[in-house]
């Protein structure tokens, strides 16, 4: 009886043991960046973008406080004094949904809510009529408002799709880039979107 409970004691732990291994390695994924085995958690947290914010120089007849969409660079300048300006990486429209123009800034808002126009109603079956402003909602932390257009400068709770052209023709940033560029920004502010 007593080799019985052993046997049986032992058989318990090796069962319980690949129990709790293999879901965890089932749900670790390599990531090429780090060359490290991760879970599939702690991937989606670091996929943010991978453009940082910086001061460049930059040259061009535009007043400080312009801002410049480079469409083809995926690249937001907002121009300072003295020849610099603030670079952010942006997400921009994908084919078919690419625009270029001057306007200007017509509305900031803090956690926007949003209500998609119904021609994306139509191309997106299932959006609903308006989501609430917060962390999940598509505009991000803040938005700001392209004159009378559908489009916006705004955040975005998917850091990862910056440097891509993947919107309906708004320009996203990460929502720390948008909330650092929405301080900068004033209603009437000159945008300039080049292809």
């Amino acid at each position: 009886m007593k080799i019985f409970k052993i046997t049986a004691a032992v058989f318990l732990m090796a069962l319980l043991s690949v129990a709790t291994i293999l879901p965890a390695s089932a749900a670790r994924v390599y990531n090429p960046d780090t060359n490290t085995w991760e879970t599939a958690a702690a991937r989606s947290a670091h996929r943010g973008s991978s453009i940082p914010k910086s001061i460049v120089d930059f040259e061009g007849e535009y007043t400080p406080g312009t801002i410049i969409v480079e469409t083809s660079e995926r690249r937001l300048y907002f121009v300072l004094d003295d020849g610099k300006a603030v670079k952010y990486g942006i997400g921009v429209g994908r084919d078919g949904f690419r625009w270029s123009g001057t306007h200007r800034i017509s509305r900031k808002a803090e956690w926007p809510g949003w209500t998609p126009p119904p021609q994306m109603r139509k191309r997106v079956p299932g959006l609903p009529a308006y989501m609430p402003g917060g962390p999940e909602n598509p505009l991000g932390a803040r938005a700001m408002y392209i004159g009378s257009t559908l489009y916006r400068l705004h955040g975005t709770s998917e850091p990862w799709t910056i440097g891509q052209a993947v919107s309906s023709g708004c320009i996203r940033l990460t929502n720390e880039d948008v909330v650092d560029l929405y301080e900068r920004v004033k209603v009437g502010a000159r945008v300039v979107v080049k292809h």
